[in-house]
């Protein structure tokens, strides 16, 4: 059930591949390198190899990517579980990756807001056209916004989905207002650092539960006002500082050590919010409203994403950068301890 609530919340974001004839792509190659599973299957079956560009659709728009960012989730979609979740059948060979940065290389017909050379970001998640592991990427329209000023290729690259989840967490389920006290369960990983600042933003003081103690480190840096290690430490102490009467809301982006007394500070009345795919859910306190979301991608939440980022820097942490011949070993590490999020740099220029 818990795989169920995790594909239904990136299935949200997918859409349906309507066969149109394509149009012409001037200045791109007919072939581009992309690291793809010829099969579904553990890390060992990613590889690099020539396959065909994707020609834009009616409302697409054709990316040259510079990077992709590697996700959690995108182990799951390697071993096959989600092929189930979509309305067309896999295609060998298959291109995993919901988010990139690039260049518009090409258009196609109807679309408005971009043009050959925008620099840009998207988040698409089970693209029939193919992911953001490869050279290029034809995306919905919708689902592409022009980068952020302050933010590298490489930041925004990895940003999309994880930034659109901490928004709609913080923005649409849990209401947060200024002056509300917030408790971020997860803080240190790609969700969670994400929304530690968006909620400063927001006007909330934010109580953070961080992994290890470089995980405290970044999310003191990012501007919590208190911080604990949920590993080692107890929260009791920083929760009385921040919030004597009981904390008024809560994101939990990950499940773990602490999570159980974390939540039992949340006063009468408090909300808690959890990304669909969390696992094991919350146990959420009586008293207390729990509520599982998806975050879905559109093209006003990416446009708000991007109004709140150009208020001061914004931090994309991204722990590790993978070359896209690196890809089986960028996905080895999601398995180990890291902070943020990690990338796979497919363009070698500047970025």
């Amino acid at each position: 059930m818990q795989l169920e609530r995790m594909l239904h919340f990136l299935t949200a974001q997918s859409y349906e591949c309507t066969e149109l004839e394509e149009p012409p792509m001037s200045d791109v190659s007919d072939v581009m390198r992309a690291a793809v599973l010829k099969e579904f299957g553990g890390a060992e079956k990613l590889s690099v190899e020539p396959v065909a560009v994707p020609a834009p659709e009616p409302g697409e728009v054709l990316i040259r990517v510079h990077t992709a960012g590697v996700a959690v989730w995108d182990p799951v979609e390697r071993e096959g579980h989600m092929a189930d979740w979509t309305d067309h059948d896999p295609d060998f060979p298959y291109i995993l990756g919901s988010d990139g940065s690039g260049v518009v290389a090409a258009v196609g017909d109807g679309v408005e807001r971009f043009q050959v050379g925008d620099r840009v970001y998207a988040s698409s998640f089970l693209n029939p056209r193919g992911g953001f592991y490869a050279e290029f990427a034809s995306v919905k329209e919708e689902f592409v916004a022009p980068l952020p000023e302050g933010l590298s290729m490489e930041e925004a690259g990895v940003m999309g989905t994880d930034a659109v989840t901490a928004l709609r967490g913080l923005r649409d389920v849990l209401e947060l207002e200024d002056g509300e006290t917030l408790l971020v369960f997860g803080a240190s990983g790609g969700v969670g650092h994400m929304a530690v600042q968006l909620a400063k933003r927001m006007g909330a003081r934010v109580l953070a539960v961080a992994s290890g103690a470089n995980g405290v480190d970044l999310v003191t840096k990012l501007g919590a006002d208190e911080v604990v290690e949920g590993r080692v430490e107890d929260i009791e102490g920083p929760m009385a500082r921040i919030a004597p009467n009981g904390i008024d809301a809560a994101l939990v982006t990950a499940s773990g050590k602490g999570l159980s007394e974390a939540l039992a500070g949340m006063q009468p009345g408090g909300r808690v919010a959890w990304p669909n795919g969390v696992q094991p859910e919350p146990d959420v306190p009586e008293g207390v409203d729990g509520t599982a979301y998806d975050g879905a991608t559109d093209r006003e939440i990416l446009e708000d994403l991007n109004r709140r980022l150009d208020e001061g820097p914004f931090t994309v942490h991204v722990d590790r950068t993978f070359s896209l011949e690196e890809a089986q070993q960028a996905h080895r590490h999601l398995g180990e301890h890291f902070l943020g999020k990690i990338a796979l740099r497919v363009d070698a220029g500047e970025g």
